[in-house]
């Protein structure tokens, strides 16, 4: 592997640094927490000789190494990813046959606050479903194991919300998220890193099947109707999104010049949105349409 190169990443965890390759490294994860676990990886091997290195990490494109609180993973990463590069031009063998078995996925979750108070999103390393899907009660996720935990173990959640790589949580007013991000996200984490079902499949299925045919119930002739929900693609739904929430486009009527659009996720229910969707919609849709009679209802 002489043209191979490493790059340096800080992750969410102060404690732990990613040295990302420019190819594949392995096939599969691998998880090490000491040398005698190392003993068919010789790279992780020789890693766990350096006296802060607490567990490696081997995964597809990168190693990702977890420091023992000894030194601060600045003032020694450089000279880590030279030695792990060195190693990997070297060309030696990275695992030696059965490397044990291969660990539970790394996972990272990283959390991210929203507009609305109550909402929390836990953002994954990894895609985890293929379209929307929304929990508001332990009963409604019978299908769905992650979410009906969530509602039985921690009391204060009132919602479960997943799109692509995310999980969006609304609390009840009783838990204060600094009180209780860290025991959600460490829950999620290791839920996700034991390969455990997220949702069933049959479960995905239908909320997909539902999704196709809302799509199709928005198809029509009506030329604005389909101008608005192209804008709300290219506009509105990157931003609602990257807030843990997402927007649906209902109707428009073409002699009040109303939209109606549905607001989910974080966005369902928080203080500000409603007005700041509503007038931020009514202004592209004005300047987007040159139609300044439109109006929206954010439901």
């Amino acid at each position: 592997m002489t043209d191979i190169t490493l790059k340096v990443q800080a992750t969410t965890s102060t404690d732990i640094i990613k040295l990302e390759a420019n190819k594949a490294l392995v096939k599969g994860s691998y998880e090490f927490k000491n040398v005698d676990e190392a003993k068919n990886a010789p790279l992780a091997k020789e890693l766990f000789y350096l006296p802060f290195v607490k567990t490696v990490y081997i995964s597809s494109n990168f190693i990702a190494l977890k420091r023992f609180p000894i030194v601060e993973w600045k003032d020694v990463q450089e000279e880590v990813a030279q030695q792990v590069l060195l190693y990997l031009q070297s060309g030696r063998e990275i695992l030696l046959g059965e490397a044990g078995k291969p660990a539970n996925e790394v996972v990272t979750i990283y959390t991210e606050t929203t507009p609305n108070p109550a909402v929390m999103k836990f953002v994954a390393n990894k895609r985890l479903v293929p379209t929307i899907i929304e929990y508001k009660s332990a009963e409604e996720a019978e299908k769905a194991p992650l979410a009906k935990l969530l509602f039985d173990n921690y009391s204060f959640v009132e919602e479960v919300f997943f799109d692509n790589n995310y999980i969006s949580v609304t609390k009840s007013e009783s838990a204060d998220w600094e009180e209780v991000t860290g025991k959600l996200r460490e829950f999620i984490r290791q839920y996700l890193s034991e390969g455990r079902t997220l949702i069933d499949s049959e479960e995905v299925r239908k909320h997909q099947e539902a999704a196709q045919a809302k799509l199709l119930s928005m198809v029509t002739t009506d030329s604005v109707s389909q101008q608005i929900v192209a804008i709300l693609d290219e506009y509105v739904r990157p931003a609602v999104a990257s807030d843990g929430g997402n927007i649906q486009f209902i109707s428009y009527c073409a002699e009040t010049h109303h939209v109606a659009v549905l607001l989910q996720g974080a966005c369902s229910g928080c203080p500000s949105s409603v007005q700041t969707l509503k007038k931020g919609i009514e202004v592209i849709l004005k300047d987007k349409l040159g139609n300044p009679s439109i109006n929206v209802e954010a439901i």
